[in-house]
This record gives C-alpha cells, sequence and structure tokens, in this order.
C-alpha cells in the first residue's frame, strides 16, 4: 500500500517575485532577491492576515476566501519590494508606510476588478454571442467555462512574450523545486533542489485552474433570465468559488489518491507554462527563502528520520529502515 503523503506536508508555500523568491511558513514569510551586484538580500517578516486571531480563518470553505485576499495583499507587498532594487536611491524599502499601505491596497482591488472583468465578465459576454444557435441553458454554461479556460491559457502564453515574465516562471520553478526536494525527503541542496520536479499540486496555477473548472459547475444553478443579473451573481459567487477551490487545493497538497491525481492533471499541464527550469543562482536565491522562514533539518529529522551532515547526506540506512516500518505500518 502507498505511503500516506500527507504525513510529510511541509506547509510552506511562496511565490516569484522580480529576480528572487518569496517564502511562507505559517505568518513568518522571507523574500530573497538577487542584486544586481550578485550579492542575495533576504528580508524575513512576519505577516498575521486581515483577521488575526478570528475563528472564522478556521471554517473550511470560508478560510479560503481570507486566505485568497491574504496572497493577494502579500503577494503585492513582496512584487513592490523585488521591484524596489530597480530604484537607484532608495533599493530595499519593504513600503511600510500608510500611504504605500494604501497605494497597495488600491491596486490590489484594481487588479481584482480587472481580474473579474477578463475572466468573468467578458467569457460571459463572448458566449452570449452564441444566444441564437444554442437554446440549452447547461450547454450554455459550459461553453461560457471553455471560452473562460481558452482566456486563461492565451493570458498564460501572451505574458510568457515577456522577457521579464520569462525569468520570474523560471523563479517560479526555483521556489516548486525547493518544496519538492524536501517534502521527498531530500536535503535542501542545489544539486538535489535542480534534480527534483518544478510541478507542485499546492501551486496558485493549480488554484486558478481549480477556479475555472469549479465556476463551471457552480453557474449551473443560476437560473435568472435578466443578463445584469447573470453577471452580477457570477461575480458574487466567486468568493465561493475560490472558498471551494481553496479545499480542494489543500487536499491536493495532501494526498495522492487517484481521484485527486486525476484532478490535478489540468492545473499541472498548465503549470508547465506557468514554471521553466532555473538557474543555479536563481535556485540559489530560493534555498535562502526557505532556509530563512523553515529548518529543514528539523523536517527531515521529524519525518525521514536521519539528519543531514554538513555536505547534505544523511544516514541512508536509517531512513531506509523508517520508510520500511511505515510501509508496515500503512498495510
Amino acid at each position: 500500500m502507498a505511503r500516506k503523503k500527507s504525513k510529510y506536508y511541509s506547509g510552506i508555500g511562496g511565490q516569484a517575485v522580480l529576480e528572487g523568491v518569496m517564502m511562507k511558513n505559517e505568518e513568518k514569510y522571507a523574500v530573497a532577491v538577487r542584486k544586481p551586484n550578485g550579492e542575495i538580500v533576504v528580508e524575513p517578516e512576519n505577516y498575521q492576515g486581515i483577521l488575526h486571531g478570528s475563528r472564522i480563518k478556521d471554517i473550511p470553505f470560508i478560510r479560503g476566501i481570507f486566505n485568497f485576499i491574504d496572497s493577494m495583499i502579500l503577494g503585492m507587498k513582496c512584487l513592490n519590494y523585488s521591484a524596489s532594487f530597480c530604484d537607484e536611491e532608495e533599493p530595499g524599502q519593504t513600503g511600510g508606510g500608510r500611504g504605500d499601505k494604501l497605494v497597495t491596497a488600491l491596486v490590489t482591488c484594481f487588479s481584482v476588478a480587472l481580474a473579474l472583468g477578463i475572466f468573468v465578465v467578458l467569457p460571459y459576454y463572448l458566449a452570449s454571442l452564441f444566444n441564437g444557435f444554442v437554446r440549452n441553458v447547461s450547454l450554455m454554461v459550459i461553453i461560457e467555462g471553455v471560452i473562460r479556460i481558452v482566456i486563461f491559457i492565451l493570458y498564460v502564453v501572451g505574458i510568457s512574450a515577456m522577457k521579464d515574465i520569462r525569468r520570474l516562471y523560471r523563479y517560479h520553478g526555483a521556489e516548486h523545486k525547493c518544496i519538492n526536494c524536501i517534502e521527498r525527503g531530500k536535503p535542501l541542496t542545489v544539486h538535489n533542489v535542480q534534480h527534483s520536479s518544478r510541478l507542485h499540486r499546492r501551486c496558485g496555477t493549480s488554484f486558478l485552474f481549480f477556479v475555472l473548472f469549479v465556476s463551471i459547475i457552480l453557474f449551473f444553478f443560476i437560473r435568472v433570465e435578466n443578463p445584469v443579473e447573470k453577471v452580477a451573481l457570477r461575480i458574487l459567487l466567486m468568493p465561493v468559488v475560490a472558498g471551494i477551490s481553496y479545499e480542494i487545493i489543500q487536499l491536493a497538497g495532501r494526498s495522492n489518491n487517484i481521484l485527486v491525481r486525476i484532478l490535478s492533471m489540468p492545473g499541472m499541464l498548465v503549470q508547465r507554462m506557468t514554471t521553466k527550469e532555473p538557474d543555479r543562482a536563481m535556485i540559489e536565491v530560493a534555498i535562502a527563502a526557505v532556509e530563512a522562514v523553515f529548518d529543514w533539518k528539523v523536517y527531515l529529522a521529524e519525518f525521514y528520520g536521519y539528519v543531514p551532515d554538513e555536505n547534505g547526506a544523511g544516514n541512508t540506512q536509517n531512513r531506509t529502515a523508517r520508510f520500511m516500518r511505515e510501509e508496515l505500518e500503512d498495510i
């Protein structure tokens, strides 16, 4: 019987930023950026979230909504920080002032509004052009969903043509490789990271793809005739879609059963476009971000039963014995 993967869930995640990587572990996060002179700068911080201390953030299907909002806010802040190194006057400013927070909030709101326009309103409008040819309401929902997926893929492919985005995708690959390296029980070395997969089921790309599929199913239940009401309901239901998608992505990151693998396949395929192979220097940046928020040696000792030495090697015999014991426990 397969080993239970949930036991080895690390809980760390992150995102790529300009010439760097952000890694997050619970409330701790760190941004590591490669400066133009080659130096790696690491900025560790805490982010408690918009509902820190509230039990609402622990309620399934509700927590995903606020986690998504937190990800947007923190992601924008980290991107601004990494972009600040392009400013020769005051590099490395994190934007903690009241005015900067207001700008970040406005940019985040604008980004959400733009995303709703492109991925919710536009697909509905384009699908409505088929009203004269298709009378089946359910089929129209499917057509709208397919159009939404096509727009998403075209968007991913389109921004890939930008040089900065191509480098961002390589740092995205470095982020995934580090997490995969750790969660598969390997010491976090450049060599091991290079030989790890750049695809990960908890990726934000997979989350967005789940959002697209869940929206198709949920929109089947919208049965209003007025076009304005249809669009309004689609927008109002997006938090519900995000909450459901969050629970699916969490399940995908902790389980390895056949159903989860099938559900994850489309998102993993899109990740082949949003992640690229990083070079050694990019991996070094990603490792620096991980080590600022996560003690991977303690993790390997706890879950894989060995402590790596200074060269990144470990006691293979003890590790193999631990795996054999766990296999017997799972049978």
